[in-house]
């Protein structure tokens, strides 16, 4: 059933990268409907007010067990949740487990400067901002304005007060720039957020709209490399799991840019099911009913 409703395309080209077997566990998740999950925004509160809050509210919930401000919602969808006073003021963000992981494999610090390249809606850029305890100097990109806007306004609605919103694209930022930490959650064709509960892609998935994707993760992953300091650590992610957008975009540009992968611990991010990757040391999390597919790895620029 999964392979019915996965685009041809998509589907030759994950039964020849990874196999049928593998294959056809990537369209298993797809089929899956998540649960709703959220992060605790330690800016406003703590784990244990939220707790209470939705305690008070009827709602059951997991705690994640790698990651201790976000929780699985299992009563509850969005709507729900929205309409809740803990939600309105900023206390939690909707944010899928797996785009929780990148700012976790950054780790940044108090009184860094970090770059977000593409920075909507904001979820990964605030969170950044409450690893930091608001202490960090964080510059967000965003080429879209309307995209922009909504960015700024969850920035706002999350107390993240030392962010930067800039309305371009990363790769037009002068070189005169230089971050101890980025991040890169870069465009992507989205290959592992297929989701059939929710209708599905979008639009047609083509070799055409791959290579453009592609060539944006190349240009944004080298101008990263210039941006960031000698010595110094940054995060290229997707919710892709095609080498094309992940390993093989690696492959082409490190070398040129005398960067080097440093080993992400699977180990940290217990019960996560992780796909066969050809980089050491890189994580290529697979689609199922907790998670969306999404590819991280940690560089180094020497």
């Amino acid at each position: 059933m999964g392979q019915q409703v996965v685009p041809g395309f998509l589907r030759e080209k994950l039964n020849r990268q990874y196999g049928e077997d593998t294959a056809a566990k990537i369209f298993e998740g797809y089929q899956k409907e998540r649960p709703v999950t959220i992060r605790v925004n330690r800016i406003k509160t703590d784990l244990a007010a939220v707790m209470a809050d939705l305690d008070g509210e009827g709602v059951r919930y997991q705690k994640v067990p790698w990651y201790s401000d976000g929780l699985i919602v299992e009563t509850v969808r969005e709507l729900a949740l929205q309409k809740m006073p803990v939600y309105k003021n900023g206390e939690i963000y909707l944010q899928s487990l797996s785009s929780m992981i990148p700012p976790l494999v950054l780790e940044p610090g108090e009184g860094d400067s970090v770059l977000d390249m593409a920075a909507a809606p904001g979820g990964k850029t605030t969170q950044i901002a409450a690893l930091t305890r608001n202490m960090a100097s964080i510059t967000a990109c965003e080429r879209n304005k309307i995209r922009g806007e909504r960015l700024q306004y969850n920035i706002d609605k999350q107390g993240a007060s030392r962010v930067c919103v800039l309305i371009t694209d990363a790769r037009r930022l002068d070189d005169f720039f230089s971050f101890d930490k980025i991040l890169l959650d870069a465009p992507c064709t989205g290959s592992g957020t297929f989701s059939l509960s929710q209708g599905g892609f979008s639009g047609s998935f083509t070799k055409a709209f791959l290579n453009q994707c592609t060539a944006l993760q190349e240009g944004l992953l080298k101008k990263a490399l210039k941006l960031l300091k000698p010595g110094h650590e940054m995060v290229y992610s997707t919710c892709s799991v095609l080498e094309e957008e992940n390993e093989a975009v690696l492959r082409r540009v490190l070398p040129q840019a005398k960067a080097e992968i440093v080993p992400v611990q699977a180990e940290r991010f217990s019960g996560v099911s992780l796909l066969p990757a050809t980089i050491p040391g890189v994580l290529c999390i697979c689609p199922d009913n907790l998670y969306e597919g999404f590819f991280v790895a940690k560089i180094r620029k020497r």
